[in-house]
């Protein structure tokens, strides 16, 4: 059931497994131990730190007794911890042995809640006085197994509309929202997925194998695991290092490989830039394969009957990059580019789809579907588990009852979540009749799939009186090759729009030395004309694409950081915080706009 890698003298070594049966006697012991520390079902057990074993024992204690399952992350920025544990009134925490100090840290603001605090290692001489000065009863992982071995406590009878878990999700303002999942809502999303997939003979089995390395604190990695764990399949987890996850690939051989697009976006990179380095012959052979291979997919072919032949002399490599037996990638949390999702569905040997869902609709509520090319760049159609509709949107110019139908992606069924914790006023906002309105606006296609066009909250007039659609313009200039992510801005005092744009490293250095600027990365960043190049490559895709005169950006600042969550641009699912970002750039927006008067 559960993996982790063996370290002996220091160096990784091979997976070493848990079966399910010993998993379920463990599950029972830690459940024992909580309950005699006196936590009752329906009280909430704080989670915190990297995905590993102990993360899913935990949570299935508290599946076994009721309790409300919160995972804690501190990437929803400084003091989110602490607000946490107030806010859901926390009183067991299971915590990574490297996470300790951060929620002593919490102390004594977090005192009232939370009582018991259990390593998933040690803890220190000094923490446990710490601890005990706080009068916080804090074990090792050892210590309290031991805690409930002689006592019996029957689990407690369970109903569907129960409470699972509370996940914290940021938004893009304001403090957390505690989403409240049922045990209906994770069971609705682990049928509505098992037959979607079944229904393409693509089902999970027994001899499935998962990598665990996308935090189990956000819902698309929790849905994931469940599944795994109803499908009676292997869940290896990761080191915990991203500069190593390739290695615990290789050594784990996953059948099933989720990642966000961030994580995509660097394999592909990556593969380009071995392709390119390769060598006239191998780049050719590659190109020749590879326009083969799409040209059949496009008329029809299944992935792995459009090429066998270059499959196993060119793209076989691909695969075993990825462990050798990879048979599903699946994208989720934020879009995914058409270049690079075309681009792994001809070289990965194996099905790439992107799906869509938020944490209010417990995950997944689109899972695009296999060997469909024309659903490149659309998050597919709608799983069996839910119903949709879209809603117009006036102010925006979308019409759900046109032609093409556009509008705001409104959906409802047994896995939308049962409201926002201690927050009804904002339920009531999101929750009209019963439909659940994402914010996110999509476009129905004529095979039944949805894409998603813009968002409706990144609407803004410019001084002229014409509404702009910020996210629909990003997905657009996005299209530049030269550039890894955009953000626009513009406001009712100024008739044009600015950008800062993250431009490629290797490609921009490529264009340099071409073109005879000198320097550093950095130093090329600054210069007028790197900036002049990159603003005639985003103003040649706004010619393409036939954006309206207002809508094209007129100046533009190179930053050769990437935008992150380090600086509080990015939520935890890599969405643009733009409230941040304005506050950030402010400067930089400042001079864009006194340069171009």
């Amino acid at each position: 059931m559960l993996g982790e890698r063996e370290i002996v003298n220091g160096k990784a070594s091979k997976y070493v497994w848990l079966t399910y049966k010993e998993v379920y006697d463990v599950v029972l012991k830690v459940g024992a131990s909580i309950r005699s520390c006196g936590v009752k079902q329906g009280e909430r057990c704080g989670i915190y730190g990297a995905n590993c074993s102990k993360w899913i024992v935990s949570m299935q204690a508290c599946n076994a007794h009721g309790l409300h399952c919160v995972p804690l992350y501190d990437t929803l920025g400084a003091g989110a911890v602490e607000y946490i544990i107030c806010h859901a009134e926390i009183s067991i925490a299971f915590v990574e042995e490297t996470k300790i100090p951060e929620v002593l840290k919490t102390f004594p603001t977090t005192g009232k809640y939370l009582k018991t605090l259990v390593s998933f290692g040690m803890a220190t001489a000094e923490q446990k006085e710490m601890a005990q000065n706080f009068g916080l009863a804090i074990y090792s992982w050892v210590e309290f197994l031991q805690l409930g071995m002689n006592e019996l406590f029957d689990l407690p009878i369970k109903k569907k509309s129960d409470i699972c878990t509370i996940m914290y999700t940021s938004g893009t303002t304001g403090d957390p929202k505690g989403v409240m999942i049922s045990n209906e809502n994770i069971l609705s999303i682990i049928f509505g997925v098992d037959h979607h997939l079944e229904s393409m003979n693509e089902e999970f089995s027994e001899q499935d194998v998962y990598l665990s390395y996308l935090p189990l604190a956000h819902i698309f990695d929790r849905v994931i695991e469940e599944l795994f764990i109803y499908s009676g399949a292997s869940i290896g987890f990761w080191r915990g290092d991203i500069k190593l996850l390739i290695e615990d690939i290789k050594e784990l051989k996953p059948t099933v490989f989720c990642a966000v697009p961030r994580v995509l976006d660097r394999i592909y990179s990556g593969l380009k830039e071995k392709i390119s380095s390769g060598g006239f012959l191998k780049h050719t052979l590659v190109k020749i394969a590879y326009s083969y291979k799409l040209y059949n997919m496009s008329k029809g072919y299944k992935h792995a009957d459009a090429a066998p032949v270059f499959d196993k002399i060119v793209f076989s490599k691909v695969k075993e990059g990825l462990g050798g037996n990879v048979r599903l990638i699946l994208s989720g949390a934020a879009p995914l580019s058409t270049c690079v999702e075309t681009f792994l569905r001809v070289v990965a040997c194996a099905h790439v789809l992107q799906g869509y869902g938020l944490t209010e609709t417990c995950a997944g509520s689109f899972v695009a579907q296999p060997n469909e090319l024309a659903m490149i760049g659309t998050v597919g159609p709608p799983l069996p588990n839910a119903d949709v509709c879209l809603e117009s949107v006036p102010e925006m110019g979308y019409d759900a009852l046109a032609s093409t139908p556009r509008g705001e992606i409104c959906i409802r069924g047994n896995s939308l979540f049962s409201g926002y914790y201690k927050r009804e006023d904002l339920t009531k906002e999101v929750i009209v009749d019963g439909w659940f309105h994402t914010g996110d606006i999509g476009e129905w296609q004529p095979d039944g799939s949805m894409k998603i066009i813009d968002r409706k909250k990144n609407i803004f007039k410019l001084s002229q009186g014409e509404y702009v659609s910020v996210e629909n313009l990003e997905n657009i200039y996005s299209l530049v090759s030269g550039i890894d992510s955009i953000w626009i801005y513009g406001n009712s005092f100024a008739s044009y729009l600015v950008a800062v744009v993250n431009p490629n490293k290797q490609a921009l250095e490529c264009w340099a030395e071409e073109n005879g600027v000198a320097g550093e990365f950095n130093s090329i960043c600054e210069s007028p004309k790197a900036k002049a190049y990159i603003l005639g490559e985003l103003t040649k895709i706004a010619k393409e694409q036939k954006l309206k005169g207002f809508e094209f950006v007129k100046a533009v600042h190179l930053e050769p950081i990437p935008f992150d969550m380090e600086r509080g641009l990015l939520t935890p699912t890599f969405k643009k915080k733009r409230a941040q970002f304005l506050n950030y750039y402010q400067n930089v927006v400042d001079v864009m706009y006194k340069s171009t008067k």
